[in-house]
């Protein structure tokens, strides 16, 4: 992917919480939308795979939706399921 321009943190933290407030999967085109069209499609394509390689978002055929569990909470998690 050639890039034309790389986003500010400031827009990859915007993307994060839209996505982390979302009840369902987001379309790009619904991300662009609930942004306020600040974004350019090409700087959303960057940060959505910047997401997906970090392992915060999934992108499926239904859309973007947010999968990061924090450390603290994952450990939490853990040790209140049952043991195998």
């Amino acid at each position: 992917m050639q890039v034309l321009h790389y986003p500010t943190i400031k827009t990859v933290l915007l993307v994060e919480e839209i996505l982390k407030e979302a009840k369902e999967p987001l379309s790009r085109y619904e991300l662009l939308k609930r942004a306020g069209n600040k974004i350019m499609r090409p700087t959303l394509d960057v940060i959505i795979e910047y997401l997906e390689k970090r392992f915060m978002v999934l992108d499926t055929p239904k859309g973007i939706i947010w999968a990061y569990v924090p450390k603290d909470k994952m450990k939490r998690l853990m040790d209140a399921s049952a043991e195998v």
